[in-house]
Formats: C-alpha cells, structure tokens, sequence
C-alpha cells in the first residue's frame, strides 16, 4: 500500500466523535509536527502554521476532525447500551451495523439492536425503528457487568468500519470521509508547499466538534484571524440511482465548488479565481449547492470584520452512515487546485477579494 493510502488508512480508522476527537488529533499530530508549527486552542482544534514568503495574507485552511458517532446514554439493567446520537444520523442506516464503545478500560465492540422483526406487528413493520427505540448489544449481562468491563454514561462510540481498496482501486471504502478526506488534504498540502514559494502564510486548522454546531470553527478563527479561507470538505456524491442527471454530483468528475451552503455564500470572487485556475490547469471542477446543511464556513467567514470564504470539497457517496466512498482522483485533483491557488493569493489579491 502507498504512503498515501496508509495515510489515508490511518485517518479514517481513527477515533474521534464530536467532542471526543483526542484519537484523530494524534494521528495529525504525527504527520504534521515535522512540517509544520503546533498549537491547540482550548476547545481542542488543532492548529499549525506554515510560514511563506510573506506574514501577510494569512490564508486558514480548515477541516473538521470529528466524525458523526454516538455518547452512551445509559445501561439497562440487562446489560444493553442506550445512545445518543452525535451528529446527523438516518435512522434507516444504523441497525445491525457494528460499533465501538471507547472506555476506560479500552474498546468494546457492539452491534445496535432492536425488536426482531419476526415479532412485530404489521403496522410497527411499515414504520422506520427511531433512535430511541434502539439499543447496542456489548454481550453484557447485566447493567452490573457492563459496569464492571468499564463502560460509563458519556462514553463516545464510534462507527466500526475498516478502510479498504476497492475492486476498482481508484475507489476508497472508509467510515468518516467526511471529513477525515479534508484533514488528509491539509496534510497533503503542507506537505506539497514544503519546497514551494507562496506570497502568503499559511494556517491550518483541523477543528472540532463542527457536526453539532461548527464550535472549533468559531474559536480557530480567534486563534488564526485570517485574511482568507478555504474550507476542505466532504461534498454529497449523488451519481446514485433515483437522481435526476441535472442534479448529480458525480465520482471521478472532479472536486466540487460550493456554490452554497445553508450557513454561507461564498466569497465570488474567490470563487472565480479558482474557476479560472481550473481551467488554467484542466483540472475537471464539479458545483455544489448544499441547501441543507453547512460548513465550518459558516463561522469563518462571519469572524471579525468578515473572511473571504470558499468551500471546496471531495465528492464521497453515502456521507452521514457508517461507510462511505470517495474517488482518490478527485482528492489528488482537489489538492493540485487548491496548491495552485494558495501560490496566487498575495497582498493585493486578498485585499481585491
């Protein structure tokens, strides 16, 4: 496997549900700390620099480390976990799926549970099981036993799902693309701009807890204080079937520009500089219109006296559940743009945006 996939490996394997990101936050640590400068603010982002030609413009890259998961709510007195979700979950997509449960004595893996559908009623059988009326099933006894192997009210619990090559090997299997494919873009950058010139400092922030209300975003800013922003994200591939054409976002088309999101519009200039470097390069774009939803943009762009803000993100099918699939082309093509611009974004050109 290549540094690249075991990169990626790595970063979607790893545990860190909103709030409880500390197992991700290591993993970035190790392949950023010899490139690049450091710090946490008091929420938990992390946040580093890499210094350019110039102080100024302070370009802030930014993608969240947390994924969707789960919080134990309580035990049953027969050993069974209730949960609360951390993040946007379809209830349709969690029965039978496996999970983690991170205790203080080490991981436990689960399954989520509910009735048996050989006992329900006709009714009950045409409605979705909610939430509420599932459970994880550890193999306890007893809410004692579960107790005794360490599990705790509060405990995070994260999807289990392995990262694998696909049969097709461009297409990457992995839980948590969304948006571990963003933190493995600012990796991938400041390791590019390592040998290269840019008119312009560059701060990176993997941020926290951005699926239940975009916080790391808002206290990054205050640490960072950028002139510009790139938000590095998942975007919703629906090149599935049962989507009208005209509404498609497709796999292997090229990573996508916001357009809009339900938490900002972006900066249009901005925005039209990375349309022309696009075409400059031949490098295949895609647009975005996410009308439900938002980005740690939606922070950003509003901090202070306002950042120019653009949200570019890498097409993944089936965001939001336990696996999802993204075209590592469309990563490699996101990276070159976005390299490419950052070496544009000198003193007048922020100022002009």
């Amino acid at each position: 496997m290549s540094d690249l996939l075991n990169m990626l490996k790595e970063i979607t394997e790893a545990p860190g549900v909103s709030g409880y990101e500390k197992g991700i936050r290591e993993v970035l640590k190790k392949y950023l700390s010899e490139i690049a400068v450091l710090e946490e603010d008091r929420l938990g982002s992390l946040i580093f620099k890499k210094q350019g030609s110039k102080e100024t413009p302070k370009v802030m890259l930014a993608a969240h480390m947390d994924e969707i998961g789960f919080m134990v709510k309580s035990i049953t007195s027969n050993g069974f976990i209730k949960f609360l979700p951390l993040g946007g979950w379809w209830d349709q997509v969690l029965l039978s799926q496996r999970v983690i449960i991170h205790t203080q004595n080490g991981p436990i893996v689960g399954v989520i549970g509910s009735k048996p559908p050989h006992i329900l009623s006709e009714e009950e059988r045409k409605k979705v099981v909610e939430k509420k009326d599932m459970y994880i099933d550890i193999g306890a006894n007893s809410e004692e036993e579960a107790l005794n192997w360490g599990v705790r009210p509060g405990d995070p619990i994260t999807p289990y799902s392995e990262f694998q090559v696909m049969h097709n090997p461009d297409f990457l299997l992995a839980k948590a693309w969304d948006d571990r494919v963003g933190c493995a873009l600012l990796v991938e950058i400041i390791k590019e701009l390592k040998n290269i010139d840019h008119p312009n400092t560059i701060y990176g922030a993997a941020t926290v807890q951005e699926e239940i209300g975009l916080r790391g975003a808002t206290t990054s800013s205050f640490v960072v204080n950028p002139d510009v922003a790139i938000i590095l994200e998942s975007d919703i591939a629906t090149d599935v079937p049962g989507i009208n054409e005209e509404k498609r976002i497709y796999l292997g088309k090229g990573p996508s520009i916001i357009i809009y999101d339900a938490t900002m519009i972006p900066n249009s200039n901005l925005r039209r500089i990375f349309i022309e470097t696009a075409e400059k390069l031949n490098i295949p774009i895609q647009y975005s219109a996410l009308e439900r939803g938002g980005t740690d943009g939606g922070r950003i762009h509003i901090h202070a006296k306002g950042v120019p803000s653009i949200v570019v993100g890498v097409p993944a099918r089936y965001i939001h559940s336990h696996t999802s699939i993204i075209n590592v082309k469309d990563f490699l093509n996101a990276k070159k743009l976005i390299v490419e611009v950052i070496k544009s974004l000198n003193k007048e050109i922020v100022e002009s945006l």
